[in-house]
C-alpha cells in the first residue's frame, strides 16, 4: 500500500489539476475582453510573456566533451529528427541520461509542448536535473525543472520536466493525451517497473491520436529487439535501435563467496564487508561503493565498518527514503576515503562521485506478490546478471576498477540474464482500474511490453472486486468509478470512500496517509526496548489504527505549543519518532485532505467511534482478515487467513497478545514468517456487511419447518475460505424450487407437518390416523397405503410455483372454488385391503383399574420404546395398577403371547401343546373367566396340567425371549398430561415414583370435601368413629378406592388416605401404635425405669460388630425393646377398627407391657452373648467363603429397628439361629466339603430371594417374607440338625414352595 507509487500518483494528479485550474483561468479572462482588437492585444502580450523567459534564458545546449553520446550526437539528432519512436541503448558511462534532453532541443524539441524525462526514482530525478542545470549554466527550475513527491522545481517556461514515471502516469488523469509534452523520453526502461510498462504500453497507443508525439526509450542495458517490436509500425517494422558504447575503464572482478554456508546470516555477511573493505582499502586511494538489501543492513553494515575501519574513513549511507541533505553528502567530494552504503538506487542513473571499487553483496530486496497466499513478500533475493554488471560499472567511470563479489562465478552464471519486470511480479490492480476508468479496453488487450501472466491479471481483477470496484462482468461500478477519481491505492481509495459514508473521514484519512509511509515510529537496533516502551504509552489499547489517530495528535499538539524547530526535533526524537517521515506523514494528509475537499466530501465534526473507523478500513481490507485458530500449537501460526494462509501477528504490535477471535491488518508481508502489521479486532457482522458481494454461501440440511410453513435450510458465509457464520436458518424457496415442492408435499401434506383450517387436510389426516392406528393394532403395515401414492395424488394436483405454505394457501383459495372436493381423500383410495378382526372388543381403547378408566394406546414399531401397548396412567393412580391384570394385555394380543411363552419351555412340556396357534386360540377362550384376575402364567400352567396332564415350573417359561411389544407399556402423566416416565417394569416405576404417586393421590382426596374434613384434625385419642377399610374418592366423575390409615406425627396422629393397601396398613400399624404410646404414658414412664439392666447389654452389644451399629446407644435399645413389646401387647391381628376395641386392647396392654417387656430385654441379652461367641469364634475359621456367608447371614438379622419389624415371635427363635452358627463353625472342621455343598443349597434360596426382593424394589410381600425365614429354618437343619425346627424342611420343600408362590 506504501510506496513512490501512491506518493507519486498524489503529486502527479495536484499539478495536473494546477494546470488545469490556470487554463481555465485564462480562458475565463479571455471572454472577458469585449473588443476584438483588445483581445488580441492581450493574447500577444500574453504570448511576448511567455517568450521573454525562453530568450531570456540561454543554455549550453552543447554536448558535453569526451562521453559516446556526445561524439554521436549528430546522428542521434538526425536519428531523433526522423523517427517517432528511438530506441537508444547506452552503456553504463555514455552519458545518454544528461545528454538526450539537451539533444533533443537541438532537434527541434521542446518547442510545442515540455520534454518529459522521466526516472524511476525521484533521487535520481532530482540529481539529473541539478547536474543538467549546471551543465547548461541555467538555475534549476528555469530551463530544467524536475517534479517529484511533495516538490515542483519547474518554473513557467521550462522546456524540460525531470520526474519519476509515476508522476507522469498520474498527469494522464487530468491530461489524457499528454498535451504538455511533445517529446517523452522514458530513461532507465530496463528497470521495467509496473508504471513504465504501463507508460510504455499507454504512449504505444497514444501515438497514434498524436501524431506530434515522440518517445525515446534508454537504458543502459535493455532487451532492445522487445521495445523495438513493442513500437512497430502499422506495417510491422520495428522501431530503429541505436546503440552507444560506454566510456569506462576495465573493472577487475574478484569472486570471494561467504564460506558461511547460509549467505543471509548477518554477522556472516557483514563479516565478509569488512574483508573485502580491507581488501580494496590495500590496493590503492580511492571511493569504495558497498551494494546491501535494505536500510537495515545499511545500518548493520555501518556499525560493523565503523569498528573496523580507521577513523579517517567516511560511512556515507544512500537510500530512496533518505533526507536531501545526507544525500547531498554523497555527492560531494571530500578528503578523506569514503565508503558509500548503498542499495539498488545506485545502479542506474545517478552516479557517485570518485568510485574506484564496489563491493557487491549479490543480493537485493524484492517486493514479489505471492499468488497463493495474496500478499506481498519482502524477500531477499540473488540479483540477475544484468544488475551485477550494473553494478561493477560503477568503478569503471574514473579509472580502472576493481569490484568484489561476495558469491562464487558458478553462483554468478546460474543466475537469470534480466530482473523480472515487475508487472510479472506484482499486483496489477491499481493499473486495471486506471485503465477502465480511461476506457483503454480489455487488459487482456492491453499492449504491454511484456504481457503480465494471466494470474497477475486475475489477481488484480479479484482485488477490485473485493473492492466492489468491479462488477460479475469486470465492469466498472460506481463504487469503482469514484475509487477512479482518487489516483491513490485502490485500498487506500476504498477506505476513504466508506469513510466518507460512514462519517469517520477525519480519522481515516490519517490512518490512510499513514500507510502511505514508512512507520515514524524508529526501533534503533541498540535501544529497541526503550522504543517500544516508549510507542506503548503512546499506543491505543484496541486497535493498532486508531494508535496512528492517537499520535496525530500528539504530533500536531507539540506542533503548535513548540518554543523552536530544534527543540520540537529533539522532543520527537526522544520519542523515538523520524522527524523526516513525520513530514511524509503530512505531506501525504494534506494532500489527501485537499483532494477529498476538491471532490466535495466533508470531514466529519463529530468523533467518528470504533466501528465506523474500522468498518470503513475494513472495505479496502477484505483480503486480510485472520480467524484465530483454537488451541494452536504453540509454535504454529495462531491465524488462519484468507485462502488458507496461517501468519503471526507482526511481533512489534501491542495487540499481538490481545487479539480477539476475528481481526484485520493493514498488510501481510512475508520475511522470515508470514506477518500482520498493523492489526485491530473486528466484529463478523461487520465483516458480513461490509463484504456483502465477496461472501460465498452453501446451504445444507434444507428441512421442512411446520412453523415456518416453509422449506428452510442451515446457511454458511464465507470469505476467501474464512466462516464468517454458520449455521443460520434461512427459507430455501428460492433456492431450490423443485425440492421445496417436493418436501412441502411429503412433510406437509402427507406427513401432516402443516398448521391450516383447511377442512381437506383435517379430513385427510383423520383417516390417515384411523388406518394407521388399524395398522397398529393389528401389527401389519400393508393396511395403508405407500406414501408415494398420497404423494403422487398431490403431485398431479399442485402447480410448479406451489413450495410452501404460503404459496399453497394462495392457489388453494382459487382451486377449491371451481372443485371444493379437489384435495379429498377417500378411505378406498388409502386402505389395500379391508381390516377385518380389529375391533373394540378385541383392542378396546381404556382399561379400568380400581374405578379409574387409563386409556390405551397401540403402536407398531419393534425397537421403539412405544412399541406394542401402552397404558396411560395419571401419576395419582400409579400404584392402583394391578400388575396381574396387565399381565393379560387386551384380549387381542393374548394369543400371540400365550403362543410364544408355551415356545419358549423346554421341549417335553412343548411337545404336547401343538400346534401352539391352536392351543393359544383355545386356551384365550378357556380363560376367558379369570382373564385379569389370577396371573397369567399360573392359569396357563394350570391349563397346561389340565389339557396335557403335566404342569411346568414358572421357572421353566423363558420370559427373556418375549418381545417387548408383548410386555403392557406404562406412560406415567402428571396432572397436566405431560409424560413423567415410561417403561415396562411395573414394580420399578412403582418403586421410582410411588412416593410422588401416593402424594398425588393424597391431593387429589383431599379434593374430596368429605374426606378433607377427617384428615385435617389431630388425634391423640381414639374419637373419630370407626375406621373403615376402604374410603371412595370422587374425581371427575370417576370413584377412586382409597386406604386411610393412622400416621404418626411424634406427639399426635393423623387419618390419611393412601392408594397402596400395603403402604395404609405399615403407615397405620406405626400410628396405631403411637396412639397406644399416647394413652400408655404412665406405664412407659414406669418401663423406662424398669430396663435399666439393659445398660450392660447395649454396652455387650457396641462391642460387637454386627450390632453395634443397630444399638449405638442405650436409648435407642430400651425404645426398641418398649415398641417390641407393646406391639405384641397391643398390635395383635386382627388390628382394633373402633373406640371400643382400641379400648379392650389398651386395657390388656397395661397388665402384659412390663411382664412382655422384660422378657424380651431377657432375650436380647441371651442373643447378644450369642452373638458375642459367634463374632469371637469366626476368628478361628480361615475359610473366607463361610466366613462371607455367616457375615450376610447375619447382616439380615441384625439391621436397622429389627426388633420392631420382626417381632417377638421371630425374635425368639434367634437364639436358635446364633446357635446354629456355632454348632456349624465346630462341625465343618471334620467336614469342610460337606459344609460346602450345604452352603451351596442355601445360597441357591438366598439368591432367588434376594433378586425377587430387588425387582420388586421395596413393595412388601408376606409370602416372600415367609420364605425368608423358611431360609433360616433350612441353615438349622442342614448345619445343626440336633436343635430342630419348628417345621419340617427341606431343600426340596423349598424349591416346593418357591414354585408354588404365585406372583
Amino acid at each position: 500500500m506504501s510506496g513512490n507509487s501512491l506518493r507519486d500518483q498524489l503529486s502527479g494528479l495536484m499539478q495536473a489539476r494546477q494546470d488545469e485550474a490556470r487554463r481555465q483561468a485564462e480562458l475565463a479572462e479571455q471572454k472577458k475582453e469585449q473588443e476584438k482588437q483588445k483581445r488580441l492585444a492581450q493574447q500577444k502580450a500574453t504570448t511576448q510573456e511567455q517568450t521573454e523567459p525562453k530568450k531570456a534564458v540561454r543554455p549550453r545546449l552543447r554536448p558535453m566533451p569526451g562521453l559516446p553520446v556526445s561524439q554521436r550526437a549528430d546522428e542521434i539528432v538526425e536519428a531523433i529528427r526522423k523517427n517517432r519512436v528511438l530506441i537508444l541503448c547506452g552503456e553504463t558511462g555514455s552519458g545518454k541520461t544528461t545528454q538526450l534532453p539537451k539533444l533533443c532541443v537541438l532537434a527541434g524539441r521542446g518547442r510545442k509542448g515540455m520534454i518529459a524525462h522521466t526516472q524511476p526514482r525521484r533521487i535520481a530525478a532530482s540529481s539529473i536535473a541539478k547536474r543538467l542545470a549546471e551543465e547548461t549554466g541555467t538555475e534549476l527550475g528555469q530551463w530544467v525543472g524536475f517534479k517529484i513527491r511533495f516538490t515542483d522545481r519547474t518554473q513557467h517556461g521550462a522546456q524540460v520536466k525531470l520526474m519519476t514515471d509515476g508522476i507522469l502516469l498520474a498527469e494522464t488523469q487530468g491530461d489524457p493525451l499528454l498535451k504538455a509534452y511533445d517529446t517523452i523520453i522514458i530513461d532507465e526502461a530496463h528497470e521495467r517497473s509496473i508504471n513504465i510498462d504501463f507508460l510504455l504500453g499507454y504512449l504505444k497507443g497514444l501515438l497514434k491520436k498524436r501524431p506530434d508525439l515522440k518517445v525515446i526509450v534508454t537504458s543502459a542495458t535493455i532487451d532492445s529487439e522487445r521495445f523495438a517490436k513493442h513500437f512497430a509500425d502499422e506495417k510491422g517494422r520495428p522501431a530503429p535501435v541505436l546503440t552507444v558504447s560506454g566510456r569506462t575503464y576495465p573493472v577487475e572482478i574478484r569472486y570471494r563467496p561467504i564460506e558461511d554456508e547460509d549467505e543471509t546470516d548477518d554477522k556472516s555477511l557483514m563479516n565478509a564487508i569488512s574483508d573485502a573493505c580491507d581488501e580494496l582499502t590495500r590496493e590503492g586511494p580511492g571511493d569504495i561503493l558497498v551494494f546491501l538489501p535494505g536500510e537495515r543492513e545499511i545500518r548493520e553494515a555501518a556499525e560493523a565498518l565503523m569498528h573496523s575501519q580507521p577513523p579517517t574513513t567516511e560511512i556515507l549511507p544512500l537510500y530512496a527514503r533518505l533526507s536531501a541533505a545526507e544525500q547531498e553528502k554523497v555527492f560531494k567530494t571530500s578528503d578523506k576515503r569514503r565508503i558509500v552504503l548503498s542499495t539498488n538506487v545506485a545502479e542506474t542513473s545517478i552516479t557517485v562521485p570518485g568510485i574506484h571499487y564496489v563491493v557487491d553483496t549479490g543480493l537485493a530486496r524484492v517486493k514479489r506478490y505471492s499468488y497463493r497466499n495474496k500478499v506481498d513478500q519482502l524477500l531477499i533475493e540473488p540479483v540477475s546478471q544484468a544488475s551485477a554488471n550494473q553494478r561493477s560499472g560503477r568503478c569503471g567511470r574514473v579509472a580502472d576498477g576493481i569490484c568484489i563479489r561476495l558469491y562464487s562465478e558458478e553462483d554468478f552464471a546460474r543466475r537469470s540474464a534480466f530482473t523480472d519486470s515487475e508487472i510479472m511480479r506484482t499486483n496489477l490492480a491499481s493499473a486495471i482500474l486506471r485503465m477502465k476508468s480511461l476506457k483503454l479496453g480489455e487488459v487482456r488487450a492491453f499492449p504491454f511490453v511484456q504481457a503480465p501472466p494471466n494470474r497477475a491479471i486475475v489477481d488484480g481483477i479479484s482485488l477490485l472486486k473485493e473492492l466492489n470496484a468491479l462488477d460479475d462482468r469486470e465492469r466498472l461500478t460506481e463504487v469503482g468509478r469514484a475509487l477512479s477519481k482518487l489516483p491513490v491505492d485502490p485500498k487506500v481509495a476504498r477506505m476513504l470512500l466508506a469513510a466518507k459514508d460512514n462519517g469517520a473521514l477525519s480519522e481515516v484519512l490519517i490512518i490512510a496517509s499513514a500507510l502511505s509511509v514508512q512507520d515514524p515510529r524508529e526501533r534503533p537496533l541498540d535501544r529497541q526496548e526503550a522504543a517500544d516502551n516508549v510507542h506503548r504509552s503512546m499506543a491505543d489499547d484496541k486497535s493498532d489504527f486508531t494508535t496512528f489517530v492517537k499520535l496525530w495528535r500528539y504530533v500536531q499538539n507539540a506542533m503548535e505549543h513548540k518554543e523552536s524547530n530544534r527543540k520540537l526535533t529533539e522532543e520527537f526524537r526522544r520519542k523515538f519518532l523520524s522527524p523526516r517521515r513525520l513530514r511524509e506523514w503530512r505531506d501525504v494528509y494534506r494532500q489527501l485532505k485537499e483532494l477529498t475537499a476538491e471532490l466535495g466530501w466533508k470531514l466529519n465534526e463529530k468523533e467518528a467511534n470504533y466501528e465506523q473507523v474500522h468498518t470503513s478500513l475494513l472495505t479496502g481490507l477484505l483480503g486480510n482478515l485472520g480467524y484465530k485458530i483454537p488451541e494452536a500449537e504453540a509454535r504454529a501460526a495462531p491465524f488462519l487467513g484468507a485462502r488458507g494462509i496461517k501468519f503471526f501477528i507482526w511481533p512489534g504490535s501491542p495487540r499481538v497478545k490481545k487479539c480477539g477471535r476475528w481481526i484485520m491488518a493493514a498488510e501481510l508481508v512475508e520475511t522470515s514468517k508470514l506477518f500482520a502489521r498493523t492489526v485491530a479486532d473486528v466484529d463478523p457482522q461487520w465483516i458480513e456487511r461490509v463484504g456483502a458481494h465477496l461472501i460465498k454461501k452453501s446451504y445444507s440440511e434444507p428441512h421442512w419447518e411446520k412453523k415456518a410453513s416453509a422449506v428452510m435450510a442451515m446457511e454458511k458465509g464465507t470469505v476467501y475460505g474464512l466462516t464468517v457464520y454458520s449455521q443460520r436458518k434461512v427459507t430455501y424457496t428460492d433456492k431450490d424450487p423443485a425440492l421445496c415442492r417436493e418436501l412441502f408435499i411429503r412433510e406437509a401434506l402427507v406427513n401432516g407437518e402443516f398448521e391450516t383450517a383447511a377442512p381437506f387436510f383435517r379430513h385427510n389426516q383423520q383417516l390417515v390416523r384411523e388406518i394407521r392406528n388399524l395398522e397398529h393394532k393389528a401389527r401389519r403395515l400393508d393396511v395403508l397405503v405407500d406414501d408415494e401414492l398420497i404423494v403422487q395424488f398431490y403431485d398431479a394436483i399442485l402447480p410448479e410455483e406451489v413450495v410452501s405454505g404460503v404459496t399453497f394457501e394462495q392457489w388453494r383459495r382459487k382451486a377449491e372454488k371451481d372443485n371444493p372436493r379437489l384435495l379429498y381423500l377417500s378411505k378406498d383410495e388409502l386402505m389395500r385391503h379391508e381390516a377385518s378382526g380389529i375391533t373394540t372388543e378385541y383392542f378396546p381403547k381404556m382399561m379400568e383399574m380400581k374405578g379409574v378408566q387409563m386409556p390405551l394406546t397401540y403402536h407398531f414399531e419393534p425397537g421403539s420404546p412405544r412399541d406394542g401397548v401402552t397404558l396411560a396412567v395419571p401419576l395419582y393412580a400409579l400404584n392402583l395398577v394391578d400388575e396381574v391384570q396387565t399381565q393379560w394385555l387386551v384380549p387381542g394380543m393374548l394369543k400371540e403371547k400365550v403362543q410364544l411363552l408355551i415356545k419358549s419351555l423346554p421341549q417335553r412340556y412343548r411337545r404336547h401343546c401343538v400346534p401352539l396357534a391352536d392351543y393359544a386360540k383355545g386356551f384365550a377362550q378357556r380363560a376367558a373367566s379369570v382373564a385379569g384376575e389370577k396371573p397369567l402364567l399360573q392359569v396357563l400352567c394350570d391349563d397346561i396340567e389340565a389339557q396335557c396332564s403335566v404342569r411346568p415350573k414358572l421357572e421353566d417359561f423363558r420370559l427373556e425371549q418375549l418381545p417387548a411389544h408383548l410386555t403392557m407399556n406404562f406412560k406415567i402423566l402428571d396432572e397436566y398430561g405431560r409424560q413423567i416416565d415410561m417403561g415396562r417394569n411395573l414394580a420399578s416405576l412403582k418403586s421410582e415414583l410411588g412416593q410422588q404417586a401416593q402424594k398425588s393421590f393424597q391431593e387429589v382426596a383431599s379434593q374430596d370435601a368429605e374426606i378433607s374434613q377427617e384428615c385435617d384434625r389431630p388425634i391423640t385419642e381414639w374419637n373419630f368413629g370407626e375406621l373403615p377399610e376402604i374410603m371412595e374418592i370422587k374425581r371427575k366423575g370417576q370413584s377412586l378406592i382409597g386406604h386411610p390409615a393412622l400416621v404418626d406425627h411424634d406427639d399426635c396422629c393423623s387419618i390419611e388416605v393412601f392408594d397402596d393397601p400395603h403402604e395404609a396398613a405399615r403407615q397405620h400399624k406405626r400410628g396405631l401404635l403411637r396412639l397406644f404410646k399416647l394413652q400408655l404414658r404412665e406405664q412407659l414412664r414406669y418401663l423406662e425405669k424398669n430396663l435399666k439392666t439393659l445398660q450392660s447389654v447395649q454396652m455387650q452389644a457396641s462391642m460387637v460388630e454386627p450390632l453395634s451399629k443397630v444399638f449405638d446407644s442405650f436409648e435407642t435399645m430400651r425404645e426398641a425393646v418398649i415398641d417390641t413389646a407393646l406391639t405384641q401387647c397391643a398390635m395383635i391381628e386382627p388390628l382394633p377398627v373402633n373406640a371400643e376395641e382400641f379400648e379392650v386392647r389398651r386395657q390388656d396392654a397395661k397388665g402384659k407391657l412390663n411382664l412382655i417387656a422384660q422378657e424380651i430385654s431377657s432375650l436380647l441379652a441371651q442373643i447378644v452373648a450369642l452373638t458375642a461367641q459367634v463374632v469371637k469364634k469366626q476368628k478361628l475359621c480361615s475359610d473366607k467363603w463361610v466366613l462371607e456367608d455367616i457375615n450376610h447371614q447375619l447382616s439380615g438379622l441384625f439391621f436397622k429397628d429389627f426388633l420392631l419389624k420382626i417381632g417377638y415371635l421371630h425374635l425368639a427363635h434367634y437364639p436358635r439361629y446364633l446357635n446354629a452358627i456355632l454348632v456349624r463353625l465346630e462341625k465343618r472342621r471334620e467336614d469342610p466339603d460337606k459344609d460346602a455343598q450345604k452352603m451351596r443349597d442355601v445360597n441357591r434360596f438366598v439368591t432367588l430371594y434376594e433378586r425377587e426382593i430387588a425387582n420388586r424394589k421395596g413393595v412388601a410381600d408376606s409370602r416372600l417374607e415367609e420364605f425368608r425365614w423358611m431360609i433360616e429354618e433350612l441353615r438349622v437343619s442342614l448345619f445343626a440338625q440336633k436343635l430342630r425346627t419348628p417345621m419340617p424342611v427341606s431343600v426340596k420343600r423349598l424349591d416346593k414352595v418357591w414354585s408354588s408362590m404365585k406372583y
